[in-house]
């Protein structure tokens, strides 16, 4: 393993601003790029800003000031787009103001709580007025969550949160299903939401590839299901027959938990030793990782696993898996949580991305594709022969893929087919069986419909990597990963040019 330096050898290129001659070095010029980002917070609206980056030539940039623009220009149009269509709830995310997870009333220790609460009822009755009232399930869960935060408040935020409580028990006779294409302008709008998390629109199209390959996953599974024995009348129930067979369960035991552990530790090993025929090279700490026990308080208020990011000092890097209903989680399971939490997944591509150091304009419109790498590096592994002879673990790599499937078929299917949320909730049950470890199905429906296009930019980055970087000769393949991630996140289009260049041997910038 060598530095990052050789790893994005010949991929700079001379920095300039047209519009700022003055700054000269390379490192200057990025600064002023980056200081010219930052100042467009103070602008009012996403048109003013894309305005103001008119100015600035393209040509010059080093790859990553480049990846930066090229997000913030793309990023912008679209919101502005978004603003002229939907100037209602949280620009880019929901046409909401306040629901479940949102809204002042989360936050009743600020200051101007009272005011802000106020401010957001008058959002909710200017939303209504267009025809923008919370579906049933969202609308039912922040009364609920109101009347529990009224209880414990007093004075003027008691007030605010009652009179918002009023205001939103009157709009239940107009609320009714979930999905924004049911609303004005829909239809584009979820367009536009799916375009800001990685690039890609049309809706119905890609419901429509999304479906066919969930379906293809299923057929596969189907046949692997019945080879190792497991009946029911879909998939899904055949996933659940095999969730539950105990030969495959560890212990609810510290023995049993320190055993799945060192099993993926085992899968990690043989992960690390692809590395370098995966990547022309990579910075040291990208190695430095192992899976890890949580500590027992963690294990007993069960906290879902997280990650610990190695950094360039040595520093190992971990992923402390959560074991705490360890009876749900057959060993089979486990191996492609390693590939895509660890490697070649988050652990390679998220220390990169922090050399990269991307601003966080960028990190803004490129929100699918930290995820959607993931679930790449899980199909890469498969492709490459990591589950070779063992016919459970590609099975679960499988039940994953298709619990990544199905979050985006629920997605597009809520609120570009106008899904109900039994539809969705049947789709779930018939094709992914067995609910993933961490959230159960009526979790994942709830975020879908309150979050359109989050999903389906997760795997529509995926998609785009499987098909740029998955295609051609074996090779070339740690070329074209260079170009994907060398320089931090990025977007559709920026992936696409980047691919091009390296295609034509030219540097990446």
């Amino acid at each position: 393993m060598i530095g990052r330096r050789s790893f994005l050898a010949g991929a700079t290129a001379a920095t300039t601003v047209a519009v700022l001659p003055l700054a000269r070095a390379a490192g200057d010029r990025d600064a002023v790029l980056r200081a010219m980002l930052d100042g467009l917070a103070s602008l009012d609206s996403p048109a003013a800003k894309l305005k103001k980056l008119g100015r600035v030539a393209a040509h010059d940039l080093s790859p990553g000031a480049l990846l930066d623009l090229e997000a913030a220009r793309e990023g912008l149009a679209i919101d502005a787009r978004i603003a002229a269509i939907m100037p209602f709830g949280r620009l880019g995310r929901s046409p909401y103001s306040v629901t479940p997870s949102s809204g002042a009333w989360r936050d009743l220790a600020a200051p101007d709580a009272a005011d802000r609460i106020a401010a957001d009822s008058a959002a909710i009755r200017a939303e209504a007025a267009a025809g923008i009232v919370l579906p049933r399930d969202a609308l039912d869960r922040t009364i609920t969550g109101l009347s529990t935060a009224s209880a414990g408040a007093s004075g003027s935020v008691a007030a605010a949160l009652a009179e918002q409580e009023r205001l939103l028990s009157s709009l239940a006779p107009r609320a009714g299903e979930p999905g924004v294409g049911r609303l004005p302008h829909g239809p584009e709008y979820f367009d536009l939401l799916i375009d800001r998390q990685f690039g890609g629109r049309d809706a119905s199209a890609i419901h429509r590839r999304v479906l066919a390959k969930a379906q293809d996953v299923a057929a596969e599974a189907d046949e692997l299901l019945a080879r190792l024995g497991y009946a029911g009348k879909t998939t899904g129930e055949r996933f659940r027959a095999a969730f539950r067979d105990p030969r495959f369960l560890y212990a609810d035991s510290e023995d049993g938990r320190d055993r799945a552990v060192a099993d993926m530790n085992r899968w990690l090993g043989r992960a690390r030793a692809q590395l370098p025929r995966l990547f022309e090279s990579l910075p040291p700490e990208c190695a430095n990782v192992a899976v890890r026990r949580m500590t027992p308080v963690e294990e007993a208020a069960k906290k879902g696993g997280y990650r610990v990011l190695p950094t360039p000092d040595g520093t190992p890097g971990s992923y402390f898996v959560d074991l705490s209903d360890i009876r749900r989680r057959p060993d089979w399971s486990l191996a492609s949580v390693v590939h895509h939490e660890l490697l070649p997944g988050h652990i390679v591509q998220m220390p990169l991305d922090t050399r990269a150091q991307p601003h966080a304009i960028r990190t803004e419109y490129t929100a699918g594709f930290q995820e959607g790498w993931a679930i790449y590096a899980e199909e890469l592994m498969a492709r490459r022969g990591a589950f070779a002879g063992n016919d459970r673990a590609r099975l679960g790599f499988l039940h994953w893929l298709m619990f990544r499937l199905c979050r985006s078929v629920i997605d597009t299917g809520v609120h570009g087919e106008r899904w109900s949320i039994r539809e969705a909730r049947e789709t779930l049950e018939r094709m992914q069986g067995e609910p993933a470890f961490f959230a159960t199905f009526d979790q994942d429906i709830q975020r879908v419909c309150l979050e359109p296009g989050a999903r389906v930019g997760e795997a529509l980055a995926w998609l785009a990597l499987a098909d740029r970087c998955g295609r051609g000769a074996a090779t070339d393949l740690p070329r074209r990963h260079r170009a994907a991630i060398a320089d931090g996140r990025l977007r559709l289009t920026s992936l696409d040019r980047r691919m091009l260049r390296n295609s034509r041997g030219k540097s990446i910038s």
